[in-house]
């Protein structure tokens, strides 16, 4: 799969005789955070289709996302980064991401310059997969009505996303949010279709832990995740290990904390972390993240939380045991 970063290398492609969508392609919008059941639906529609016209499928996402440019630090919280999903996007099949940067420049598109910059001279797009409240250009003028009219001009056709509901509800981002706001974890698991997890790079902290006796490889968050507290949890490392730990993710009150941050303490690990990439699988919701009176106080939870953690998984199974 292909990664095309940006309208203007989007326009240079589009202009080379050997280009991949000069013949045009299937396309679909949208944000895509966790690339759920539902997603991997319009996925699945997107590539039949694209393979009964024999054109590549393509996916346009953008960074950040829209609630991000205009909310800032009240957006929701991703479920995921913008590397975990291309990986994750990547692997459903899809031909090319184009990502596309949302700035000023950007939302000041009009519907209609969107239509004709966007889906027709840049992608050449034949087929347009997009939900019916699907909503873009300057103050969202656009919406499906236009597409489908805009299409019978221009020669594509547009075609609702099917829904995918459970339990009756349908599956969205949102919702599993909420489910991981409240440790709902199981379902969560179900609406995406994987455990939640999230992936980084361990960095050097304020090394507490290591001072207390409980040393954490320190991954650093660019935003707050949907889920904060202690939990059970398995990392994956770099090499293929896997470890079980608990693991705190939040923006640790007793310490003064103002980054959001997960801090993972691995059972049974020995060496340095440092540098090294890890998975982080959260399994089971221990206890909410609160403010200590003093080190020393945290310092006995933390014991607690470790006692509390072998026991789970002396119950539920060792990560370990199914790597």
């Amino acid at each position: 799969m292909r990664l095309i970063r940006g309208l203007a290398n989007l326009k240079q492609l589009a202009q080379q005789a050997d280009s991949p969508l000069a013949s045009g392609c299937v396309a679909t919008i949208g944000n895509f955070d966790g690339v759920h059941i539902g997603h991997q639906t319009i996925l699945q529609q997107v590539k039949e289709k694209a393979a009964s016209l024999g054109l590549p499928s393509v996916v346009m996402v953008f960074e950040p996302q829209p609630r991000e440019f205009f909310q800032g630090d009240q957006a929701p919280p991703r479920l995921m980064s913008f590397r975990q999903k291309f990986e994750a996007l990547t692997a459903a099949g899809v031909d090319y991401v184009l990502c596309l940067n949302f700035n000023g420049r950007f939302r000041r598109l009009t519907s209609q310059a969107f239509i004709e910059e966007v889906l027709v001279d840049g992608l050449g797009v034949r087929h347009l997969v997009v939900g019916d409240d699907f909503r873009f250009g300057c103050d969202r003028t656009g919406d499906f009505m236009l597409l489908r009219e805009t299409g019978r001009i221009r020669g594509f056709t547009v075609e609702n996303t099917r829904t995918v509901t459970l339990d009756g509800e349908r599956v969205s981002s949102t919702r599993i949010r909420e489910c991981l706001n409240v440790n709902r974890l199981e379902e969560a698991e179900t609406l995406l279709g994987h455990p939640y997890r999230i992936r980084g790079t361990v960095v050097y902290g304020r090394q507490l832990g290591r001072e207390i006796g409980a040393p954490t490889a320190n991954i650093r968050l660019k935003r707050m995740a949907p889920l904060q507290g202690v939990y059970v949890v398995s990392g994956t490392l770099d090499d293929g290990s896997v470890y079980d730990g608990v693991a705190n993710i939040g923006l640790r009150p007793t310490v003064d904390g103002k980054q959001p941050a997960l801090e993972v303490h691995l059972f049974d690990f020995t060496g340095t972390l440092y540098g090294r990439h890890i998975e982080v699988v959260f399994r089971h919701g221990l206890r909410e993240e609160i403010r200590f009176a003093s080190v020393d106080a945290l310092k006995q939870q933390i014991a607690k939380d470790f006692e509390s953690g072998r026991k789970w998984i002396a119950e539920h199974g060792s990560a370990r045991a199914t790597s």
